[in-house]
């Protein structure tokens, strides 16, 4: 009888596809399941407290650090939760870094550069460890990482997509797809050789509540898997369902504490801010399987203006050509 009873609680809607690969899938991609990127994590050795009731990098000391809500589904539904979670929650850390950007616009980073080159997925899944991954190998190997939404928009699309406007665009990786301008009219557009990027010093990977405050407490969200299946029609509140699955990705940016249903986790989602509480979801603290598998990232260097490192090109990209 116990049995029947878990089973009935496990059960998703089964018309939602997962934007999760299975675990062989993740490996043959050759990222590392629950990888971390160092042998002894620097996690380990932050520092634990008695956390406050509530906390959130929304409004640290009245300073938003949290980068926009976007919509990973348009112009065409694409399944890059994987992407979208990984990157805000890193632009959050560039963010935190950048003492909430006084006097400077928001770093976003390019999922679409995710999308044509980081082999962690597709519009059909990805992973929650490859993105980050993907970052520091590229990185350490070229000097540049991921790149920023002004030289690469999203367009919701991948190699393989049919959907939309898909099949009549080229999504391999290759300059124009990592950073791209387009001089005038007539002009072809060029791929870059320099451009403002991101890159990541180190990653790892955790799970549990305990872990999560202690990672997001001092060092800012993160990004973990969900069940999304009983939150597609959610429109406010904190949500309580009991899962044994994920099939999506999102950021945690922190959380608070309910008379009722005690701790709850402060998600934000990638399907816009028409849908939720602004683009957000509470979570109850054991719910939708949300803390089984988290992961972070450390920022490295990234172009900013304040830091004077960018390289200047032409309207034209004459000079940056690659």
């Amino acid at each position: 009888m116990l049995y029947v009873v878990v089973a009935a609680l496990s059960v998703s809607p089964l018309t939602r596809k997962s934007e999760l690969l299975t675990r062989a899938e993740v490996e043959a991609l050759g990222i590392v399941w629950g990888g971390n990127s160092s042998a002894v994590s620097s996690h380990d050795a932050l520092q634990e407290t008695d956390y406050p009731t509530s906390f959130t990098w929304c409004n640290k000391d009245g300073i938003n650090y949290c980068t926009p809500s976007l919509n990973q589904h348009i112009p065409q539904y694409c399944g890059s939760c994987w992407a979208h979670g990984s990157l805000s929650a890193l632009a959050d850390r560039i963010k935190i870094a950048r003492k909430g950007n006084p006097g400077y616009a928001d770093i976003q980073l390019s999922v679409q550069h995710m999308l044509n080159c980081g082999t962690a997925g597709s519009c059909h899944g990805g992973s929650l460890d490859g993105p980050y991954q993907w970052i520091k190998r590229t990185g350490d190997k070229t000097g540049a990482g991921i790149s920023y939404t002004t030289s690469q928009p999203y367009m919701a699309c991948s190699s393989e997509s049919r959907e939309g406007i898909c099949p009549h665009g080229d999504w391999t990786c290759k300059p124009e797809k990592v950073a791209v301008t387009c001089g005038t009219f007539g002009e072809k557009c060029v791929g870059l050789s320099h451009y403002p990027n991101a890159t990541i010093a180190e990653y790892g990977s955790i799970s549990g509540a305990s872990a999560m405050q202690k990672e997001i407490f001092n060092r800012g969200p993160i990004a973990c898997t969900i069940d999304a299946g009983p939150i597609e029609k959610y429109t406010g509140g904190i949500a309580t369902g009991l899962s044994f699955m994920t099939d999506h990705v999102i950021s945690v940016v922190g959380w608070g504490t309910d008379d009722k249903e005690g701790l709850y986790w402060i998600v934000r989602n990638s399907w816009g801010e028409y849908w939720g509480e602004s683009g957000y979801v509470r979570v109850k603290s054991g719910a939708l399987a949300l803390e089984r598998s988290c992961a972070w990232a450390v920022p490295a260097d990234f172009t900013a203006p304040e830091k004077g490192n960018q390289f200047t090109c032409y309207e034209d990209g004459s000079n940056c050509k690659a």
